[in-house]
């Protein structure tokens, strides 16, 4: 009897571990994700200039931009928009934030046009973002709209047409492999977080 009192009394004291360990990772979550807000939100005015730049409606595509932002770095490093090789330069070359957004909307705005012109759905936009214009075209060619599908078809067709430059690293475990060229989940993973984005620019209005 007495064994089993020591471990009812040490159940309690358990409990309590529990929940303040789960407490802490509830507050650093939630510090995690305000500092990543904070980062995205402190690019907004110059995404926003930029896209009235390139003539397009900076209180739409903002939450778009943001959402690509937070999918490619989360708002961190010095190309924050991963868009040095949009500029055809060697990946993460580009060395200053304002320069990564600058290149960054101007390749987005630039797929959005094409796209616009081939009657392409937004989601196929927003891939091409990754994939390049071709995969547009491949859009278009194939007569259907964006899908998870027709992005692995698309990078299926670009690994075969380059096998030694689209690899993953030859690691079978990269969730993309076989599908080498670009992430065909690209486009499913940003549009998710657009609502997010939209709520963060109405906060900084």
């Amino acid at each position: 009897m007495k064994k089993r009192r020591r471990k009812l009394k040490k159940l309690p004291f358990l409990i309590l571990i529990v929940i303040v360990l789960y407490g802490g990772y509830l507050i650093t979550a939630k510090s995690i994700k305000q500092t990543a807000e904070t980062r995205l939100a402190n690019y907004l005015p110059e995404i926003k200039d930029e896209l009235e730049k390139n003539e397009l409606d900076a209180d739409e595509f903002a939450p778009v931009l943001l959402a690509i932002m937070d999918q490619e770095s989360h708002g961190k490093g010095s190309d924050p928009m991963q868009s040095s090789e949009s500029a055809g330069l060697a990946r993460n070359e580009i060395g200053d934030p304002a320069e990564s957004i600058k290149q960054g909307v101007y390749h987005f705005s630039e797929m959005y046009k094409y796209g616009e012109a081939n009657d392409v759905d937004l989601e196929t936009i927003i891939q091409s973002y990754n994939m390049g214009p071709g995969y547009i075209d491949f859009i278009v060619n194939s007569d259907t709209n964006h899908s998870e599908e027709t992005a692995k078809s698309y990078s299926e067709l670009m690994v075969e047409k380059s096998p030694d430059l689209y690899t993953c690293n030859n690691d079978k475990l990269n969730f993309r492999y076989p599908y080498c060229y670009g992430d065909y989940s690209y486009a499913g993973k940003v549009t998710a977080k657009i609502d997010a984005m939209n709520k963060l620019v109405r906060q900084h209005l």
